[in-house]
């Protein structure tokens, strides 16, 4: 499955008190696969592959609620999910950066 996030209002700080708050680079969330974010001038974009939305939505209730409040993130995301047909990892690419 993957999934389209845009949160606008959410800046690159935030975001980073979120990720260090949860600690998703360090203990994956179940279901998840690939996780990517960027910024652009309005908002924080993010795509994931997930196993199913369900593994998401228990992800995002059971550790990123939480964070997200409590780094004082307002609003709801625009998000959505949808089929994926194919995900390709070149040889040797590994970790985040």
């Amino acid at each position: 499955m993957v999934m389209f996030m845009r949160w606008t209002g959410v800046t690159p700080e935030q975001y980073d008190t979120v990720r260090d708050t949860v600690g998703w680079e360090e203990t994956a969330p179940a279901g998840s696969q690939v996780h990517v974010a960027w910024f652009d001038d309005e908002a924080l974009n993010v795509t994931d592959v997930w196993d199913s939305e369900d593994a998401f939505q228990t992800f995002f209730a059971e550790r990123l609620a939480p964070a997200v409040e409590k780094a004082g993130i307002s609003g709801r995301p625009e998000s959505e999910f949808l089929p994926l047909h194919r995900r390709f990892v070149p040889p040797g690419v590994v970790g985040g950066a």
